[in-house]
Parts: structure tokens; sequence; C-alpha cells
């Protein structure tokens, strides 16, 4: 029984996965989704005759524009985490958020929080808001 052992062990050795490296990445793919801008460019196949997404195709304004509806309503928080209140959206440094305005919606990124100010990151474009800025 003795001799059978080491055969066992040495049979079994084999059977192990050897560790494997992580992949590179140089193969992956990126997942793209385009919105289609007619129904010839593609539908929704949960609901193929609906039409409200060629209704938001192609909607882009003018981010500038809307940064003005963007309004700084006041600070709140402790000393060592403080908040920002901007359109009734609570933001911490970092955070970030869809807030509403009377020009739609805005996707919004809390870059710093200063004692008077807050320095806002929208559409790649840093801006810095005031109470003062209030209309």
């Amino acid at each position: 029984m003795a001799a059978l052992l080491p055969a066992t062990v040495i049979w079994a050795a084999p059977l192990m996965a050897a560790p494997t490296a992580p992949p590179t990445g140089t193969n992956s793919v990126l997942s793209v989704f385009i919105l289609p801008t007619s129904p010839a460019a593609g539908r929704d196949p949960f609901f193929p005759q609906s039409n409200r997404t060629y209704e938001t195709a192609g909607t882009i304004t003018n981010r500038n524009v809307e940064v003005t509806a963007l309004v700084l309503k006041g600070f709140s928080g402790s000393p060592d985490h403080r908040l920002v209140i901007i359109n009734n959206h609570t933001f911490a440094a970092g955070d970030a958020g869809d807030v509403t305005t009377s020009q739609g919606r805005i996707h919004v990124r809390c870059v710093e929080i200063k004692s008077r100010s807050v320095v806002i990151e929208v559409d790649g474009q840093y801006h810095e808001l005031t109470p003062s800025d209030n209309p």
C-alpha cells in the first residue's frame, strides 16, 4: 500500500491547473452603442413600433447655455466634510449626478468645494459657481 501512494501523488500532480497571467487587454473590444436617428438606422427590439429613440436623437444643445441655469443654493456639512447644494441636489467633492434645470437635465461633477464657491465640471469644461451667480 505504501508503494502505491507516491504513484498516486505523481499521477494527480499534472491535473492541477497552472497559474495563468491576466489578459493584457490588447485584444479587448469595447462595446459602443449608437442611438439610431431614423427607423432605417435601427429599432428597439422590445418596442419595434416606438418612435421615442428617434425623437431624442440629435437633441444635443449648447452646454454653455445650460450652465447658466445652475444655481448654487448653499453649503452644508461639517468643516471636514463640506457639501454644496446645486439646484436642490447635494454634492460632496468628487460626486457626480444629474441636476434638473428649466433647460433640462445637466450632468454635473463636483470637483472642489471652496470656502465661498464650488468648482464643477460639465462636459469636460470647468466652471466656478458662487452664491452671487444666483439669478
